[in-house]
């Protein structure tokens, strides 16, 4: 793909949601402070049905779209996800992180048994496996986007209703992350927290890559689509999830 000017920013540049997880590279640095202050949702529209031939108003691509919530030892955290076979989803690794249950539902508030789950030692991704069905999965792209191409953005944000959210893809970046990751998608469709963990989407409706952050100036940072395969394709590269005990 063509790649941007960009330089990659420094960590203060974020608003995002993550943590570190264990493995045999080094892990991702410590939060972003809790008191940055995200700005509204500006630019998220609810995702209300296209589809004509849909009984219940929802087309396939917003199907593929769960909501993912972490009761954690100390807390409840919201985030998003979607599939990638009937019993696979992809999510963040920070949004399943430090749980001590998962919970997934769809579009129509149905919940989804929840199997295993397990995250990458390199980027912000996490694979949950589930015992029910999942409702519907799109394609993923071969390819990543170039620079100037559409992308749309489908999740739960604050875990709330299904939004989308249109933009282009304005560039790349060095990850401000983890700099092991090397490049990073960057588009101006608008995330807010509980976005992590949503599927980008190009004008066909394949996925180009994974919402795992958003930058001050309301940029959204993506997985591209090539890390994504790249990992799905290498069974060394996922651990399980180690669950926290309550006290």
């Amino acid at each position: 793909m063509r790649r941007g000017t960009w330089r990659a920013w420094g960590l203060a540049t974020l608003i995002a949601v993550t943590t570190a997880g264990c493995g045999v590279l080094p892990p991702l640095p410590e939060p972003v402070p809790s008191e940055i202050t995200p700005s509204g949702a500006a630019g998220l529209e609810p995702a209300l049905g296209s589809d004509p031939l849909s009984p219940d108003g929802f087309d396939a691509v917003q199907r593929m779209a769960v909501r993912v919530r972490n009761v954690g030892c100390d807390e409840l955290s919201t985030g998003s996800g979607f599939a990638i076979d009937k019993h696979t989803l992809i999510t963040n690794k920070h949004v399943v992180a430090d749980s001590s249950n998962l919970q997934v539902s769809t579009y129509d508030g149905r919940d989804i048994d929840v199997g295993t789950a397990a995250t990458a030692a390199l980027a912000d991704l996490a694979i949950v496996r589930t015992r029910d069905a999942l409702p519907s999965f799109p394609e993923l792209a071969e390819a990543d986007p170039e620079q100037g191409d559409d992308v749309t953005i489908i999740g739960y944000p604050s875990g709330g209703e299904l939004t989308i959210s249109s933009g282009l893809v304005i560039g790349s970046t060095r990850d401000p992350l983890n700099a092991n990751l090397g490049e990073v998608l960057v588009t101006d469709a608008k995330v807010e927290p509980g976005s992590s963990g949503s599927a980008a989407l190009d004008s066909q409706g394949r996925v180009i890559g994974v919402v795992y952050a958003k930058t001050a100036d309301d940029d959204s940072l993506l997985v591209p689509i090539s890390t994504v395969r790249e990992m799905l394709s290498d069974s060394a590269a996922f651990e399980d999830v180690t669950t926290c005990t309550g006290s």
